[in-house]
């Protein structure tokens, strides 16, 4: 098996109102067939015209908006081509997770069906907010994983790569079609869970806690909040009795801290 390099890439930082900063934590995977991606924060196209984020988001998240932080730069400035990103896997199509899609135009970009269905139609006034059609608007090379294939560690999972193995974990709740994504590394697994939750805290398996604002946050813009809650304590249960899975969020600051220092890879 291919040996992976992680790097964590922070590609849309934010300063919520009412909430501690927020990173978007982005995965850079260098695999024996190319690069893999793990979402993508937000594009060049962003950071050159911020009105594609929306007003609304603009004044709540309050996006931190500089072309050395999109993922494309990020990647260019570790060395790599830009160009060998071969697979981009989202965790779902929110604005900050899929803004830099288009950076990468020639990758395959693996999604769950719920997700897509929700992001192409549109249907609601949340789905309206929070996905952007311009930012797929030059049409990606869609992969979209409709079925589960695999169990991984308890968890239905569809497999998106093999060495390394790299997996799609449906957890629907912040979004129908939200999914967490499964890395596998010579000695354990990593597991980016997405806006699965926001704080650390949060999966503490004996106190758990979240500071108010980001409680706020995530219950207003979660598609299902009651199914959010089932699924965060599925994570809770998976870190008290799994020790080979890392579990990190795409938006807390100290666990995107942690692993950069445990790999000596990270920019932000």
């Amino acid at each position: 098996m291919h040996r992976p390099t992680v790097h964590h890439l922070d590609c849309a930082p934010m300063r919520p109102l009412g909430g501690p900063p927020l990173v978007a934590h982005c995965l850079l995977v260098v695999t024996g067939g190319g690069l893999l991606l793990v979402d993508t924060g937000f594009g060049s196209a962003d950071v050159a015209d911020p009105r594609r984020l929306g007003g609304m988001f603009r004044r709540s998240m309050r996006p931190g908006l500089a072309p050395e932080r999109t993922a494309v730069r990020q990647i260019a400035a570790l060395g790599y081509d830009p160009a060998d990103v071969r697979d981009i896997v989202l965790t779902h199509l929110d604005l900050d997770h899929a803004g830099g899609l288009a950076d990468f135009p020639g990758a395959r970009v693996h999604i769950m069906a719920d997700e897509y269905r929700a992001a192409m139609r549109r249907e609601t006034r949340s789905d309206i907010s929070r996905y952007r059609p311009a930012q797929w608007a030059h049409g990606p090379r869609w992969v979209v994983h409709d079925t589960a294939d695999t169990d991984w560690h308890g968890f239905a999972a569809s497999r998106v790569l093999r060495s390394p193995d790299v997996l799609l974990v449906p957890l629907p709740g912040h979004t129908r079609g939200h999914a967490a994504v499964a890395v596998q590394q010579p000695e354990r697994w990593l597991l980016h869970a997405g806006d699965a939750y926001y704080f650390h805290g949060e999966t503490d398996t004996r106190r758990p806690r979240c500071p108010r604002g980001l409680s706020l946050i995530q219950r207003m813009v979660a598609d299902d909040h009651r199914l959010r809650l089932a699924q965060l304590e599925r994570l809770r249960e998976l870190r008290r009795t799994d020790g080979v899975v890392r579990i990190f969020s795409a938006h807390d600051t100290r666990e995107f801290t942690a692993l950069g220092e445990e790999t000596g890879r990270t920019l932000h």
